[in-house]
C-alpha cells in the first residue's frame, strides 16, 4: 500500500499559492489539503498550480458555522459542490455542530453522501471538536447508526475533549479505526489540542498514544488490499501553535514541523506495518 501525504493550506495562507505549491513539491509532499474560493477565476488559477506541480488535490471544508439550521444546510451544500466541481481525490469536511439534534446532523451527513452518489466524490467527515464528531462517544453513536459514514480521523480533539487518551474508551476508539478513510496527524494532549514541539522529549509519551491509533489504521488499511491511504500534516497556525508572551512570536516553526511529522511516518511505514 503506498502512502500519500499532503501539505495543509492552513497557517500558509499568506504565501502566494504558487510559492506555496512550489514548497510543498520541493518539500516531498505528494499533495496538498485546502479549501477553495468559491470565486471561479481564482478557483481556475489555483487548481491550475496544482496540476503544473503535479500535486494531487484534497478538498477542506470548514467554513459553514452558522447556528441556523436551515441556513446552514443550504451553505453546506453550496460549499461542498463548489469543492465537488473542482474534482478533488475526495473531499474532507466539518460537518455539523455538537449542539444540532443527531436528526439534523444525519441530515447533513445525508447530504454529503447524495453529493457523493451524484458526482462520485467521496466524502468523508473530521473529527473535530465543535462538530457532530467532537467527542469519541458520540461519534460511536453515529457510527453505530450509519453504517457507510466515513471519517477523517484526528483523534487529538477526542484526547483534548475527554481529558483522557481514551484508555476507557476502547471500543469507540477500534470502530472509528475501522471506519477512518483519512488521517490528520496532529498530535494534542488532554489539555489542548496541539502540543507544542513532537521532536521534543518531553513529548515522547504523548506522541506515542497518537502513533499506537496510527499504527491500527495502517496495519487495517494494508489488510484490506488499500492501493493507497493518505496522511495530512496538519500541525496548525496559531492559536493552535502557542505563541511567547508579549512578542506574540511562534515557540516553533510550524512548516519545519508537518515536514517533520510526514518524514517521521514515511519512514516509520516504508516497508508495511
Amino acid at each position: 500500500m503506498k502512502l500519500l501525504f499532503f501539505c495543509p493550506r492552513w497557517g500558509q495562507e499568506l504565501t502566494p499559492w504558487n510559492i506555496f505549491l512550489k514548497n510543498a513539491k520541493d518539500a516531498g509532499y505528494d499533495g496538498i489539503e485546502a479549501s477553495l474560493p468559491t470565486e471561479e477565476s481564482e478557483k481556475d488559477e489555483i487548481l491550475k498550480g496544482l496540476r503544473n506541480f503535479d500535486l494531487q488535490f484534497i478538498g477542506q471544508h470548514w467554513e459553514t458555522v452558522n447556528p441556523m439550521f436551515d441556513e446552514h444546510y443550504l451553505e453546506l451544500e453550496m460549499r461542498l459542490r463548489s469543492l465537488v466541481a473542482a474534482k478533488p481525490l475526495f473531499i474532507n469536511t466539518q460537518t455539523g455542530k455538537d449542539y444540532y439534534t443527531f436528526e439534523e446532523n444525519k441530515q447533513l451527513i445525508d447530504l454529503a453522501k447524495t453529493i457523493t452518489q451524484e458526482t462520485g466524490i467521496p466524502i468523508v467527515h473530521e473529527t473535530h471538536r465543535g462538530k457532530f464528531s467532537f467527542a469519541a462517544h458520540i461519534t460511536k453513536t453515529y457510527l453505530q447508526n450509519i453504517d457507510d459514514l466515513k471519517i477523517t480521523l484526528d483523534i487529538s480533539h477526542w484526547f483534548n475533549t475527554a481529558e483522557t487518551y481514551l484508555h476507557d474508551q476502547v471500543e469507540a476508539v477500534e470502530l472509528a479505526i475501522s471506519r477512518t478513510e483519512h488521517i490528520h496527524s496532529r498530535v494534542g494532549f488532554i489539555e489542548g489540542p496541539q502540543i507544542t514541539d513532537p521532536r521534543a522529549p518531553e513529548w515522547n509519551e504523548v506522541l506515542q498514544r497518537h502513533l499506537e491509533c496510527w499504527d491500527k489504521v495502517i496495519k487495517l488499511q494494508q489488510e484490506n488490499n488499500r492501493d493507497f491511504f493518505t496522511i495530512t500534516s496538519e500541525f496548525g497556525a496559531p492559536p493552535y501553535m502557542p505563541l511567547l508572551p508579549y512578542t506574540k512570536q511562534p515557540i516553533v516553526d510550524q512548516w519545519e514541523v508537518n515536514v517533520y511529522m510526514m518524514n517521521l511516518l514515511r519512514e516509520r511505514y516504508k516497508e508495511g506495518y
